[in-house]
């Protein structure tokens, strides 16, 4: 009897250490719930998908990672990777130094310009001078917002923060603002859609700015989770290499948002 209650403690210990490296390999992948197509966007059954969607899962199959996307509002998916209630970030953030002080960023996995869309009625560019005495609303806690601050505070009536940039493109449709920014391609997103298509233009892409925009979007984690963030980088490398990157991003785009070349982190 009791060599088979330690043959069935050690059985309960191996199975139990098995569940442990197993749940070791799960990876929640934070995300802002909210739409910007053509990154994130959301069926009818409640289900999530889009280009950044399915590159963060090729991702994490390339690197033999077990994810789950988990939703948490934008201004708290720093806050939330800190704490653990998140492992890692995949939603369009931005690589730059002021995040860096806070987070550690993989390879970057895309990099696409930096847009400003206003009503068709008015005529302006994307520049200090083109958006003097106008609204200019962003998305609270980015790098769009933090640019405006930093190059049209000075000329613009106001710069107008939003909890999403879906509410931004709304009050611009809506006239309550005259402008916003936001990433390029999103931006053309909303712009094919009915409501855009009937209300606002492109105005330009901005000036660059890579102290305050970066080197392009990666995968956030922990300060000093080295080995996940080596696996990621290595396996953006992968996807890179093995075509699925492309593969996914025909789909969604007729070039490749890659951008020129790599940036390490």
């Amino acid at each position: 009897m009791k060599a088979f209650l330690k043959t069935a403690v050690a059985a309960a210990a191996i199975a139990l250490a098995g569940t442990f490296a197993a749940s070791a390999e799960q990876v929640k992948v934070g995300f802002s719930p909210e739409a910007y197509p053509p990154f994130y966007s959301q069926d009818s059954s409640g289900k999530w998908g889009g280009w950044e969607v399915e590159i963060a899962m090729a991702i994490c199959a390339e690197a033999k990672l077990d994810c789950v996307l988990t939703p948490i509002p934008w201004d708290g998916l720093i806050p939330g990777l800190k704490t653990k209630k998140i492992d890692a970030i995949m939603n369009s953030m931005s690589i730059t130094a002021e995040r860096q002080k806070e987070i550690d960023f993989s390879d970057k996995y895309y990099n696409t310009p930096t847009a400003i869309i206003g009503a068709k009625d008015q005529k302006f560019d994307a520049s200090p001078e083109g958006l003097k005495g106008k609204i200019v609303g962003v998305q609270v806690s980015t790098v769009h917002a933090a640019y405006a601050k930093k190059h049209f505070a000075s000329t613009a009536a106001e710069i107008k923060e939003y909890q999403t940039q879906d509410e931004a493109n709304q009050d611009l449709a809506a006239g309550r603002i005259d402008a916003t920014q936001a990433d390029q391609i999103a931006l053309d997103a909303f712009l094919k859609s009915d409501q855009g298509k009937g209300c606002c233009d492109m105005k330009g892409t901005v000036a660059p700015d890579l102290e305050v925009l970066g080197p392009g979007v990666g995968a956030g984690v922990r300060k000093g989770d080295t080995e996940l963030k080596d696996k990621i980088s290595a396996a953006i490398k992968g996807i890179r290499a093995n075509g699925k990157y492309n593969e996914i991003t025909k789909k969604y785009f007729d070039f490749d948002v890659y951008g020129e070349e790599a940036q390490s982190n």
